[in-house]
């Protein structure tokens, strides 16, 4: 059950339930750890952190449909404006967060920020969201893309049929989680070759764009911020699709205590995996634009396939392999590192305490894997996924924001901390400001969405206090929440059975 945090203990099966209240000793914290006590493994090295953070950035969006920001500039060339922007917003985040890893070294990313900076009810809220909504929704999302994608190539003469596209992509989510169940090392390897994949998915498309640029195919760029002209409203929105499609420079820092020798890896990766991502990204959009016109691109479903099927023939099936390569690994990446928030908050005690177990051989977090297994397929065969991604993609940045403001915080509060990586001031006041400004031109421009995204987010306030802080629970309600979880029991039980 839910609980507070609560004394160490340990299991009997194969599995062992690390300390509560945020106490499990990383491997540089110098704590000895007790006899027969299983922590995550320092796995990750530097070449496997930027292949999370590439691998999860670039999914399918830069391949199927960057129109939203061209939509909403209303120009060629302001598209390609925000798309630099977005990039170098990013990379500031991304800073930021490379400081936060570096001085506070426990795994969970946001959730273990905002506990460190303005204590455990924000921390609460942002981990229920991301639990109920945020990641089973996101997750339901790319992999829906993976299964149309995969199956593509079978049916390139009509419709894919919508059941066919739901059990693939509900046999690619069951593969995502076992294998991040089983093996560290193996997901860690198979991320760094799918993001070889999306690398050259990406130059496939870069290097036919700039022998035509040779070729002297500039006729779309000519008055290229001639055009509509952006809007008020416009703008937030092209920046809120921007920032989306580089979403993903943070899950690093999900897995700090499994990064070998963090207070360098951690910059070293997010600052080498942004470069590449914006440089790619932005001469991914000038390649689309030296074959597709403005008009052509906004009325195509899948801007990559269109662009190969002009430029390549025959060769062009390859481009909808290589996208649900390039979702796949988004799958992969966003479930290894989002786990570890779970695996984080359990052991806080804001979740479930079997969450917070690790497998005794496999060094894997595997119950907080598992659980997001059920509710990504509730959201894969019911509800309108695009409405749920909507009501709470404000959610994410306004946390994300929140998160930056408290590291500027941290700088006042706790002046002391050893801070290996330094940013100047001015970045995350600029980044902040950014993050909190976009989720109120939101709520301007969309304020249904928005609204109902809010109100499930408050959601998570009085769930705080019903499930971690009112001690004394009735004998009826103990025995309903008994009834509600005793399905962890089981899966206590059949976890402990595992090899």
């Amino acid at each position: 059950m839910f609980r507070k945090a609560a004394v160490p203990t340990v299991s009997n099966g194969s599995y062992l339930q690390g300390q509560a209240n945020g106490k499990l000793s990383s491997m540089d914290s110098g704590q000895p750890a007790r006899e027969g006590k299983v922590v995550l493994k320092k796995k990750v090295t530097l070449l496997r952190g930027i292949s999370i953070i590439i691998g999860t950035i670039i999914g399918a969006g830069i391949f199927i449909s960057p129109k939203g920001i061209l939509k909403n500039t209303g120009s060629v060339g302001m598209s390609l404006t925000v798309w630099t922007v977005c990039g170098i917003l990013s990379l500031f985040g991304a800073l930021c967060y490379a400081e936060l890893g570096t001085c506070i070294k426990k795994s969970g990313g946001h959730y273990t920020y905002i506990l460190e900076a303005f204590g455990p009810l924000p921390a609460f809220v942002r981990v229920w969201v991301e639990l109920l909504i945020i990641r089973p929704a996101a997750t339901a999302v790319i992999s829906l893309a993976f299964g149309r994608y995969i199956l593509e190539p079978f049916f390139m003469q009509c419709e894919i049929p919508e059941l066919a596209i739901k059990l693939i992509t509900a046999v690619g989510i069951t593969l995502v989680m076992v294998l991040n169940s089983t093996s560290v090392s193996w997901s860690a390897r198979i991320q760094m070759f799918l993001t070889f994949c999306k690398l050259v998915a990406i130059l496939i498309i870069i290097v036919p764009g700039v022998i035509q640029l040779i070729k002297g195919e500039t006729q779309h760029f000519k008055n290229a911020f001639a055009g509509n002209d952006a809007s008020i409203m416009g703008l937030p929105l092209a920046f809120y699709s921007g920032m989306y499609a580089y979403s993903g420079w943070f899950y690093l820092n999900f897995v700090t205590e499994e990064v070998e020798n963090p207070e360098k890896n951690i910059p070293l990766a997010i600052c080498i995996s942004m470069i590449i991502v914006t440089v790619g990204y932005v001469l991914t959009n000038v390649a689309y634009f030296t074959t597709i016109s403005a008009g052509e691109l906004l009325l195509s479903k899948a801007v990559a396939v269109t662009f190969a099927e002009r430029l390549m023939g025959d060769f062009s099936l390859a481009v909808p392999v290589f996208v649900a390569l390039s979702c796949f690994g988004s799958m992969n990446g966003g479930v290894f590192a989002v786990s570890r928030m779970f695996f984080v908050a359990s052991r806080e005690g804001h979740l479930p305490e079997i969450l917070s177990m690790i497998h005794v051989r496999k060094h894997t977090p595997l119950p907080a894997v598992i659980v997001l297994h059920p509710l990504t397929m509730i959201m894969l065969f019911n509800g309108d996924l695009y409405s749920l991604l909507n009501f709470l993609s404000f959610a994410r940045w306004l946390f994300i924001g929140l998160v930056v403001a408290g590291l500027i915080y941290l700088r006042y509060k706790r002046p002391d901390m050893p801070r290996p990586f330094k940013v100047p001031l001015f970045i995350p006041a600029l980044f902040s400001f950014t993050c909190l400004f976009m989720v109120a031109l939101s709520l301007y421009s969309d304020p249904v969405n928005t609204g109902i995204g809010f109100a499930i987010t408050l959601t998570g306030i009085p769930a705080y206090y019903l499930f971690i802080v009112w001690d004394n629970k009735p004998k009826w309600f103990r025995k309903l929440l008994g009834k509600s979880w005793c399905g962890t029991s089981l899966l206590q039980e059949f976890l402990r059975a595992l090899p």
